[in-house]
């Protein structure tokens, strides 16, 4: 079982009378790569700064090892930042990047107690330095000018500084925001792999959602300064809480719903088996249907069917938007299907999700604009009205 080594307990952050964090009740466990995720302006940079030290919450408590920390200056904390833009020392050369924090006296106590200020010895300076040259894969960069790297080399260098000093936690703030979309997918597996390998806390933040999904043990989906979700990312993903996480995470189709009995939704006037359960009957909710977890098929076969208005070529799929009855629905699929061609869906049971309605339900899909339309669906040539009262009748 993992311990837990970071915990904001009732953490509020207000800055002239505007709340950017609100009640934040979270812990974080030693050894694992964690993920803030969110929007610009949703908090979690600021969260970042609170754990690091850089700012003090308006209320709450930050606790370190089960020790309140609010008042520890950043350098007295066993934390280090990788920041954005790097704050490398351009005049200094990747070795004395890295060494600059061994090189500064440490105050420890000293016989009686009295306060003393030690140096490391060169010799272990250099070991160290090396060493984690050498755990970021920057062996002999060692005299290289910082101007000469790559950003990924820079963000490199910045980690090896980061961690040189054996912080317990590492703090990442937009790491990857600077460089290139290759660059960025590799730097996310070395990220990865250099947390494994020195077995500490990451806490990274992102508004990259594949770059959360990629990285990360545990995702913290934030928005205006409140947190919408915590799981893994297959948790985030394939069962989002509310329509703000589904919308955010990945594609989504969100449509207005009604939970006719556990197992059953109704979506355009049809009933889907679904495996959610767990709500009142015919609760209004919230469906979240993924574009990958949507079958085309003929027209004939389809329980629902619509008409094809843009195609895009993905190189692996193809970006189909289909219009069912004035709503528009977006499926991945590598059937081509050219515009104006009219199609069926099918959806399996495991690919429908159930939501509980929420102050987001309507922000990211909604039919209520062509609910009149709906004598549209008992139409033959869109519905099979014996498959309709079947339904129906099963209930």
């Amino acid at each position: 079982m993992s311990k837990e080594l970071i915990r904001l307990k009732d953490v509020t952050m207000t800055f002239d009378g505007e709340t950017v964090l609100k009640d934040i009740n979270i812990y974080f466990n030693d050894k694992e790569f964690l993920t803030l995720l969110g929007p610009s302006g949703c908090g979690k940079t600021t969260m970042l700064r609170i754990i690091g030290g850089f700012q003090t919450p308006t209320s709450g408590d930050v606790l370190f090892d089960g020790v309140r920390i609010n008042d520890v200056p950043p350098h007295l904390r066993q934390v280090n930042t990788v920041f954005q833009k790097y704050a490398l020392f351009p005049h200094l050369n990747v070795y004395d990047n890295v060494a600059f924090g061994l090189r500064i006296p440490r105050e420890t106590e000293g016989p009686g107690g009295k306060k003393q200020k030690v140096k490391l010895p060169k010799a272990e300076i250099d070991q160290r330095v090396r060493e984690m040259l050498e755990v970021v894969s920057l062996k002999g960069f060692e005299h290289r000018s910082i101007a000469s790297l790559s950003g990924g080399q820079q963000q490199r260098v910045a980690i090896a500084r980061a961690l040189v000093n054996r912080p317990k936690v590492l703090l990442l703030d937009e790491p990857l925001g600077a460089l290139d979309m290759r660059l960025r997918k590799d730097m996310q597996q070395e990220l990865k792999r250099i947390q494994q390998q020195m077995g500490i806390t990451f806490i990274n933040v992102t508004h990259d959602q594949e770059e959360a999904l990629a990285m990360s043990d545990t995702v913290v989906v934030m928005n205006e300064g409140v947190i919408q979700q915590i799981g893994t990312p297959e948790d985030i993903y394939n069962e989002p809480k509310n329509a703000f996480v589904a919308d955010f995470i990945g594609e989504s189709n969100i449509v207005d719903g009604i939970m006719r009995a556990d197992g059953v939704v109704e979506i355009f006037n049809r009933r889907f088996a679904c495996l959610d359960g767990g709500f009142e009957k015919d609760e209004p909710v919230d469906v979240v249907i993924r574009p990958e977890d949507v079958d085309i098929v003929s027209e004939a076969e389809g329980q629902l069917r619509g008409v094809v208005t843009s195609v895009t070529f993905k190189g692996v799929h193809y970006d189909t938007i289909v219009d069912f009855y004035g709503f528009k629905w977006l499926i991945e699929t590598t059937d081509y299907c050219p515009v104006d061609s009219r199609i069926g869906i099918k959806i399996d049971p495991d690919g429908i999700h159930v939501m509980k309605k929420s102050k987001y339900s309507g922000m990211f899909g909604d039919y209520s604009s062509y609910s009149e339309e709906y004598d549209e669906i008992n139409d033959p040539t869109l519905i099979d009205e014996d498959e309709a009262e079947g339904t129906a009748d099963e209930e």
